[in-house]
């Protein structure tokens, strides 16, 4: 052997074993990254399920709410039909209750939409912060 030979071999095992200690520095690493994302990950999710119940609450109080309007509007349209004196004053009122039920559905119907999707919104967004900081490329 030649020492251009022993110098090649030489600096490849060199390079290997640099390369070797790269490989083990990183792989010692390696747990505290992954332990360090997977908590991440998990403050992201119970931040988004804490939203998420009370996005929830929020949105069965409003259907409770609604509700309880609605009750109120169809006593109040039976009260007015138990005074109804002609067929003529019973139409009148049925469709004056049915067109103010209609309006008022469709406004329901939109701020329950609207509040679903802020609830849906709000969830998603704790897991889109909480997981942009999760390591994605391997070591």
């Amino acid at each position: 052997m030649n020492t251009t030979t022993k110098s090649k071999s030489s600096h490849v095992r060199d390079q290997l074993r640099d390369t070797m200690e790269t490989i083990a520095e990183r792989s010692k690493e390696m747990p505290e990254t992954i332990g360090a994302a997977a908590n991440e990950a998990t403050v992201a999710m119970q931040n988004s399920f804490s939203t998420m119940l009370y996005g929830m609450q929020e949105y069965n109080s409003k259907v409770v709410e609604f509700a309880q309007a609605n009750t109120k509007s169809q006593v109040e349209f039976v009260q007015r039909l138990a005074g109804v004196k002609s067929p003529a004053e019973f139409v009148v009122i049925s469709n004056d209750y049915a067109r103010h039920q209609l309006t008022t559905l469709t406004e329901q119907t939109q701020e329950l939409a609207a509040l679903a999707q802020k609830v849906a919104a709000s969830t998603t967004e704790p897991l889109k912060t909480g997981f942009t900081k999760v390591p994605l490329s391997p070591v």
